[in-house]
């Protein structure tokens, strides 16, 4: 296959942010189904239905801005989302509630949890929103994403009564797409019963497949870790009586009007939602040539590696070391751009694993360890869902397998060509970026321990020293406009660090740091700190 349908990179996204929600794996297909089927049946135009069935189908695109505050104050990002989704304060019972059973996911500190929760909506729900609103700007135009998609996805949080974030939108000032969004959103949610749970059951499908899928990852259209919708068929009345609860506060009243038991068959009469969605994308199909794929792979990237505060750019630097390396080697240039975007694309099962656990400073227990090693299975399961991407998935999926059974995800001994780049890569990268438990290594302590590796039997020699190679002649970045001492306040902006410690850390003055900010504000267009992630990821200024 030469070219690949860009809906398919989009429903991998979909299905990556699914994970980073604690939603039910292929929820973005279903509500991209139902807000597609709404705008057709109120008659928009093919532009206006092209840019409901994109939103819809990305409708968590900023899900990890704040995944690392999130995961900080909430103990589990994942799980937090998971709640956030079907908060309802326009309806002071079902509220009340929903509070009582906020926090769920760590009983011990629940209450506390519960408390801070509430002083944070007070004190700052819009604030904390923007992050994801200056996210989905910066990727939108990466992808290549109408106007009409972006405002739609910076409005997710908005609701039909005004109490919703970040700008306290009030009825038609939100936009007819993003009103769409939310009554197809709902209406999954209710369909598969999110929000339901007894207080003392944690969230599925945060980071664990089910016992009877951990070992499939065959991207077959049915998947037996989530029942299918048509099993759920039964629940048409609670998601109908759920919109229309919901309706004049959350949701637009006319659009739930409309949203009826057939809109719902949309999605419970089809035997494979992906290929439902890609048969619905309204206009003309966009497709991407297969060796193409680095400017939304990167945006993939930036989305995963905003899981943790040390994550920032390690995509793509694993992708730039494999595809230097490999162009030293000789590798044709069709399967340098394979091997480039699974590079970019290999750590996207790291979504399934809450931001507690990338930003611990400290050793990891077992079950933190069996969902590290698991992300490989995630990734894997992702890209063999889409078809134009399946081809990449094993080799994505395994650049932590070795050459002898010390590895993971398969602990396969075989490795391709491109897999013996990509862990080499992997490994080097890994060693030269810093980490919240350690600093980051210097180059030639990075290729000591490559060379150690190859000396264990478990590394390709020719591949680490071609990566070795390629390391010392990486380019600088450029054509961001930034000084010195710019970059590195912004690196460590882009960490989350405060003023303050930036300048304790650069040896600068305090006023001299606040000074840079707001020049960097300026420059970059960007005032939080997944804004200024997403900037330096995209500069390549990250990591460094």
């Amino acid at each position: 296959m030469s070219s690949i349908r860009a809906a398919e990179v989009l429903a991998a996204l979909s299905l990556t942010t699914d994970l980073a929600t604690g939603m039910p794996l292929e929820k973005g297909l279903a509500t991209c189904l139902i807000a597609t089927h709404l705008a057709e049946r109120i008659g928009l135009p093919d532009a206006e239905r092209r840019a409901v069935f994109l939103a819809a189908l990305l409708a968590a695109l900023g899900c990890t801005g704040r995944a690392s505050e999130n995961a900080e104050s909430y103990a589990d990002d994942i799980a937090f989302q998971r709640a956030c989704h079907v908060l309802d304060p326009g309806d002071s019972t079902v509220f009340t509630a929903q509070l009582r059973r906020f926090g769920n996911w760590s009983p011990a500190a629940q209450s506390a949890l519960r408390n801070r929760f509430v002083a944070q909506v007070r004190a700052g729900a819009p604030r904390a929103l923007r992050s994801s609103s200056e996210m989905v700007r910066a990727l939108g135009s990466r992808l290549d994403l109408p106007d009409a998609a972006v405002r739609a996805l910076t409005e997710v949080e908005e609701r039909w009564d005004g109490l919703g974030a970040p700008d306290r939108l009030r009825g038609e000032a939100i936009s007819l797409a993003g009103r769409i969004l939310h009554v197809a959103e709902q209406a999954v949610l209710a369909l598969e019963g999110v929000g339901d749970e007894p207080a003392a059951v944690l969230p599925v499908g945060v980071g664990f497949p089910r016992e009877e899928t951990e070992h499939r990852a065959d991207g077959s259209g049915h998947d037996p870790a989530r029942p299918a919708l048509s099993a759920v068929a039964s629940r048409q009345g609670v998601v109908l009586g759920e919109l229309r609860r919901r309706a004049g506060g959350h949701l637009d009243p006319d659009l739930v009007a409309v949203c009826d038991a057939d809109a719902l068959r949309a999605v419970l009469d089809v035997p494979d939602l992906l290929a439902a969605v890609l048969a619905a994308e309204p206009g003309a199909q966009a497709t991407l040539p297969n060796t193409e794929l680095d400017r939304p792979g990167l945006a993939l990237a930036m989305v995963v590696d905003l899981k943790g505060r040390y994550l920032l750019g390690h995509s793509a630097h694993v992708a730039g070391l494999a595809d230097a390396a490999a162009c030293r080697m000789g590798v044709p240039a069709e399967d340098r751009a394979a091997l480039r975007a699974a590079a970019l694309l290999h750590d996207l099962g790291r979504a399934a694993v809450s931001s507690t656990v990338w930003d611990r400073g400290g050793p990891l227990g077992p079950r933190d360890w069996k969902r590290v090693r698991l992300r490989g299975y995630w990734t894997e399961r992702i890209l063999r869902r889409c078809p134009g991407l399946a081809g990449l998935a094993e080799l994505a999926a395994g650049h932590h397998e070795r050459l002898d059974p010390s590895g993971y995800t398969r602990g396969e001994q075989e490795a391709s060509p491109g897999a013996r780049l990509l862990a080499a890569a992997n490994i080097f990268a890994a060693c030269t970026e810093a980490r919240p438990y350690r600093p980051a290594a210097r180059p030639e302590e990075a290729a000591a321990h490559l060379g150690a590796e190859v000396a264990a039997g478990r590394l390709d020699g020719d591949a680490c020293t071609a990566v070795i190679a390629a390391a010392a002649d990486r380019p600088g970045p450029g054509g961001h406009g930034l000084s010195a001492t710019e970059i590195d306040v912004l690196r460590l902006s882009a960490r989350g660090r405060c003023g303050r410690e930036i300048a304790a850390e650069l040896l600068l003055p305090e006023r001299t740091v606040t000074h840079h900010l707001t020049e960097l504000r300026a420059k970059t267009g960007h005032r939080t700190r997944a804004g200024a992630a997403v900037f330096a990821m995209s500069h390549h200024l990250l990591p460094g």
